[in-house]
């Protein structure tokens, strides 16, 4: 697979990531499989996926835990990304960015990964009760002490509370602006897809004027983008789309010319290219140092995503693609 780079410390991984989340968190409980979901990052890996990308909030720590059970074999082939600073309650979820804390809860993740360095610590969410240069400075004391490789930044989006006016990602570029300060971004992790194009604006060309990593979470729309969903079909109670505005059986209706003109590119690649094989190689295309992080459990859908690698989208694509319509349904 194509390799690309994270940062300045030119760490290289395949251009198509795993996303691990689905494996134990936010979606279909009644679907999570362990075994499954270790065959499925086995998989991944044989195929260069190697960014394996978790949190300690995943479960929570269950997925941290399956992944150390494939991490314990092949560590050398994997580069292991994990998140810090979201708590799960029983019906709540609460940021904690104090540095005591950072540094116990990597001591944990390492625990859980079977290894004894994290190559990319992500902070999931900053801490609104403690300044982001304290949480960070924390976290640059675990890359001095060897057990973080490198550093990486979620960025807060349409659900993050942004004040009126303002563009999508501007709290994030002032956190970033506050955190280069203190110790470099190696990438920034955000929502990237044809349907929800908004990092284009603004977060992407910070990313590329600063050599930044992008890490493009939820390229397939949360699988909207697959054309494997039915509108009206519904979702069980403690998956995540049960709530979302755009997956409502109306507005999956309404966004279907999305999928029907990814459908139409993949048609003009072979009959047997896909629509998500599309909407990948559409997110790769948008810069040498985009990674996409599809997310799935199993072993099929990591072979699909990760040959999208490989599919090259023409202007005359590119520019279809650009023409489709914009989503309805919004968190605004």
């Amino acid at each position: 697979m194509e390799r690309r780079t994270i940062g300045a410390g030119a760490l290289a991984v395949g251009a198509v990531g795993l996303g691990c989340m689905p494996m134990n968190w936010a979606y279909s409980t009644s679907r999570q499989r362990g075994d499954e979901s270790v065959r499925c990052v086995h998989r991944a890996l044989d195929l260069g996926s190697g960014l394996l990308d978790t949190a300690d909030m995943y479960g929570p720590f269950t997925n941290e835990l399956l992944l150390g059970r494939v991490l314990r074999e092949r560590r050398a082939e994997a580069f292991v990304s994990t998140k810090v600073g979201l708590l799960v309650g029983e019906q709540h979820i609460v940021a904690n960015g104090r540095p005591g804390y950072v540094r116990r809860a990597c001591d944990a993740s390492l625990r859980r990964l079977q290894t004894d360095v994290i190559d990319l610590y992500q902070l999931h969410r900053p801490d609104p009760e403690v300044p982001i240069e304290e949480t960070w400075g924390a976290m640059a004391e675990l890359v001095r002490a060897g057990k973080v490789r490198s550093l990486g930044l979620c960025a807060l989006g349409a659900r993050g509370g942004r004040r009126s006016g303002a563009g999508l990602y501007d709290g994030t570029l002032r956190q970033l602006q506050r955190v280069q300060q203190v110790f470099p971004v190696a990438a920034v992790q955000a929502e990237l897809s044809v349907w929800s194009p908004e990092a284009l604006r603004t977060l992407l060309p910070w990313c590329e004027a600063r050599g930044v990593g992008f890490l493009a979470a939820m390229p397939l729309g949360n699988g909207f983008l697959t054309g494997t969903l039915t509108p009206g079909e519904g979702f069980e109670p403690d998956d995540v789309r049960a709530r979302h505005p755009r997956f409502t059986a109306e507005m999956m209706a309404a966004n279907q010319p999305i999928v029907a003109g990814l459908r139409r590119v993949a048609r003009r690649h072979g009959p047997e290219v896909t629509p998500a094989q599309v909407a990948l190689a559409w997110v790769l295309s948008r810069g040498r140092h985009v990674i996409a992080l599809p997310g799935t459990k199993r072993e099929r859908w990591a072979a699909e995503n990760a040959a999208a690698a490989d599919l090259r989208l023409t202007p005359a694509d590119l520019a279809e693609i650009a023409r489709l319509p914009a989503a309805q349904g919004s968190w605004d």
